[in-house]
């Protein structure tokens, strides 16, 4: 048997909207939009939303978050153990955290990614030169 927290978390699926009214940046929760393309329910949002902060805190503080925290982690999001780490391999699978040596940290593996893909349809697909972008 497989568990939550054992799960793979290598992809995950985020929501693209091609309306340029719908885009991040046009929103008054820049963030909140962005946690709602990567979960279906709202309250799972606000508490991802919750999560990436604590753990942008945490590490401006210099005391990340351990791994080894989870209990204390869910019991201040208000979630139980399954739902954290759905939540969490959520976010690790989109780029948006990592877990490094048994701490959770911001991860830049999202705007690369997302970068990557834009500069590639930009260029292959469009024949647009990546410059202009």
């Amino acid at each position: 048997m497989t568990y939550v927290k054992d799960a793979p978390r290598t992809s995950t699926t985020i929501r693209v909207r091609s309306d340029a009214n719908s885009r991040i940046s046009r929103s008054r929760d820049p963030f909140y939009e962005l946690m709602r393309r990567l979960f279906q329910e709202e309250k799972t949002a606000l508490i991802g939303k919750k999560f990436v902060m604590l753990i942008d805190d945490r590490q401006k503080k210099n005391e990340p978050i351990k791994t080894s925290e989870w209990k204390q982690t869910s019991e201040e999001l208000g979630i139980g153990r399954a739902s954290f780490y759905s939540m969490r391999n959520k976010l690790l699978g989109a780029g948006l955290i990592s877990n490094k040596n048994g701490e959770y940290r911001l991860s830049g593996q999202f705007s690369k990614d997302t970068n990557d893909m834009a500069v590639w349809w930009w260029s292959a697909m469009m024949n647009n030169d990546p410059e202009n972008l």
